[in-house]
């Protein structure tokens, strides 16, 4: 066989979401692109901020010597230390810039962090749904993923989390907006969860890590403030990039900030350094870490993405699907009407509708819908999400 039996696993179980989306890809050749309803993969569709173009052009024009060779493998110092400001007064914690870690996006700042951390076995502990990626990062350190179940409103449950804690434990990682439910984690379950893992630490003799996938943390709605995990756990490791709140999901422009008051921060941070370089990712994109560097405040219009969720929330509502309403992110996670969601997201794909189906992201019986498309498609797509529940007997409101 050419290839290892550890990728030939991963790759008959890959990804859902590349997969809708290819066969979406068919249809489009079918039907034509306008015909098309592509809920499948969460590609930002609006543009970067005036301001990132603004100091995309300056570069150009005015560009600094040197600005495209290698720098230290955990980034620049000035966009480091940008960030830890930032970070410090967000926190209210004595961030400094040899805390910050400047990643090849989080998916590159969680596989450095993984390899940092993990040995053979070594388990970390994920709440379900979840982004089905984290299973393979994980896989890739060597060690295992531990699910749990959250609530019915996928909300934490800190019961099924101390259940899961045993001696393999290495890690807890939460993800804030989530992806696919945009559900937002309270302070009230984080406080608790930074409780238990104190608890935990002290009884197992060994430090429990908590690692918070934060790459949707700019887009949140309806005033919400999302918590700041920092708060809570002193072992807390911030993973997030600017694909989302700046649409930079191409440039692959993330970092890894640790909390200072973690125990042995300094080893901790030369291990994801020494990581970042011989995983091969070598040091951030040094263009886009000059660029974003300023702009720590500043995001997209995220007015547009919570538009776009109330129409969706509001017209799958009135048809009779049962969805929690998201705070945050650009996912539905509604169930599906079967309890077959293959079968179900195969019954939308009749109407041309593409979405994926909830085993895809550890939760059988329910669908996602990624709505970072521009809204004529979603206004075109509710009919057929209508249709489909008129099928199923649903009268809707």
């Amino acid at each position: 066989m050419a290839i290892s039996e550890k990728v030939k696993n991963a790759l008959e179980g890959a990804s859902w979401v590349r997969r809708m989306f290819e066969e979406g890809e068919e249809l489009k050749q079918i039907h034509g692109e306008e015909h098309v309803f592509d809920f499948s993969l969460g590609n930002p569709d609006l543009e970067p901020p005036p301001s990132l173009k603004k100091a995309l052009k300056k570069l150009a024009d005015q560009p600094i010597p040197g600005m495209h060779r290698y720098m230290t493998n955990s980034g620049y110092s000035e966009t480091r230390r940008t960030i830890a400001q930032f970070v410090a007064e967000e926190s209210g914690l004595p961030f400094e810039e040899h805390h910050i870690v400047m990643t090849v996006g989080a998916a590159g700042g969680l596989n450095v962090t993984f390899k940092a951390l993990l040995d053979e076995g070594d388990e970390v502990i994920v709440p379900s749904p979840y982004f089905m990626e984290f299973k393979f990062y994980i896989e890739n350190s060597g060690g295992r993923i531990r699910l749990v179940d959250t609530h019915e409103d996928f909300s934490l449950n800190l019961k099924e989390i101390e259940k899961a804690i045993g001696k393999r434990t290495k890690a807890v990682l939460i993800n804030s907006p989530n992806n696919p439910t945009g559900v937002i984690y309270n302070s009230g379950p984080l406080q608790e969860l930074g409780e238990l893992l104190k608890e935990k630490s002290h009884e197992l003799k060994r430090t429990l890590y908590l690692i918070t996938d934060e790459a949707y943390r700019r887009i949140v709605f309806d005033g919400t403030e999302l918590p700041i995990a920092f708060r809570f756990y002193p072992h807390t490791l911030r993973i997030t990039s600017h694909s989302k709140d700046l649409s930079l999901p191409g440039e692959r422009i993330g970092y890894v900030a640790v909390s200072p008051l973690c125990e042995e921060v300094d080893e901790l941070i030369a291990a994801i350094i020494f990581a970042n370089r011989t995983l091969g990712f070598v040091n951030a994109p040094a263009l886009m870490q000059r660029l974003v560097a300023p702009l720590q405040r500043n995001s997209i219009n995220i007015k547009e993405y919570e538009e776009k969720r109330d129409l969706f929330y509001d017209s799958l509502s009135s048809y009779g699907y049962q969805v929690v309403k998201p705070r945050g992110a650009f996912y539905l996670f509604p169930k599906a009407l079967i309890e077959d969601d293959v079968a179900f997201v195969k019954e939308l794909q009749s109407k041309r509708i593409l979405t994926v189906p909830g085993r895809g992201f550890g939760r059988p019986g329910y669908f996602r819908i990624a709505y970072a498309v521009n809204r004529k498609v979603i206004e075109k797509s509710l009919p057929g999400f209508k249709e489909v529940a008129e099928k199923y007997g649903m009268g809707g409101r």
